[in-house]
């Protein structure tokens, strides 16, 4: 291999061209949360924190007190789509099993 005749490999920068930096946007991101309501017990919205949000049990007792005493709790971050297929996943649940547990999302 001589040096009067380079090799050019895809993604190789060579002389004169111009270094571009490509910047991949990260997706915005969504806070998903579990509304406080009279009803659903404080048993069922540990579960559905445990089984859908793959919460330890402490982890999910501290966020369900926070929905039972602050009005709301939030369950996780996560990208649009699967902030919302688990608010879904929750309203599912929720009404399988008889309450009106409500989870909603927002921009974080």
């Amino acid at each position: 291999m001589s040096d009067n005749n380079p090799i050019n490999l895809p993604f190789e920068e060579t002389a004169g061209e111009t270094a571009t930096q490509d910047r991949v946007e990260e997706p915005p991101l969504y806070r998903v949360l579990l509304i406080n309501d009279d009803y659903t017990t404080f048993d069922f919205v540990v579960k559905v924190l445990v089984t859908i949000f793959k919460k330890s049990v402490e982890d999910a007792v501290k966020i369900t007190s926070d929905v039972h005493h602050k009005g709301k709790g939030t369950c996780g971050i996560f990208t649009k789509q699967i902030a919302e297929t688990k608010v879904a996943m929750v309203e599912d649940l929720s009404q399988q099993a008889g309450y009106p547990l409500k989870c909603t999302m927002e921009e974080a």
